[in-house]
């Protein structure tokens, strides 16, 4: 294929890039800091509706570690707000990412586990790119970067 690639005109060099297999540090840290964002604000938004709605959910809210309702709503609201949002501004990810990990695993495999695949979709996208930060890193864009210097 990159034979191939490297005979078309000069007009098409772009289009090299695209099937480019090949990459740049500033891609990649670019890439992870997205990932933060999107997904750190998104999970946010979660627990942000879980804190507004405490009172209300703090008596069904489902308990799989049997610590009470209200403790195991807290402990979501601490990895969805507290732990999501380190993750966003970059400080302590890889530490932040686990708390985030755990939680969904239980979302996933625990709460909705014998649920249709729809049901357990948006814990395995939170899962997957929390454990992309928990292996990778905040990358060159974040507090970590800064600090651990």
């Amino acid at each position: 294929m990159e034979i191939i690639l490297t005979r078309i005109k000069p007009q098409f060099k772009s289009m090299r890039k695209l099937f480019s297999v090949r990459f740049t540090n500033g891609s990649v840290n670019f890439s992870l800091l997205v990932i933060r964002l999107v997904f750190g604000i998104l999970l946010m938004t979660h627990g942000w509706m879980k804190i507004e709605n405490f009172s209300q959910m703090s008596g069904s809210f489902p308990d799989p570690f049997h610590v009470t309702s209200k403790i195991s709503l807290t402990l979501v609201i601490f990895a969805e707000v507290f732990c999501a949002g380190l993750a966003v501004i970059g400080l302590f990810t890889r530490l932040a990412a686990i708390p985030v990990i755990i939680c969904m695993c239980v979302i996933v495999f625990m709460i909705h586990g014998n649920d249709a695949v729809a049901k357990q979709e948006p814990g395995m996208m939170y899962l997957a790119s929390f454990f992309v930060l928990l292996l990778c890193g905040p990358g060159r864009f974040s507090l970590d970067s800064l600090i651990w210097k």
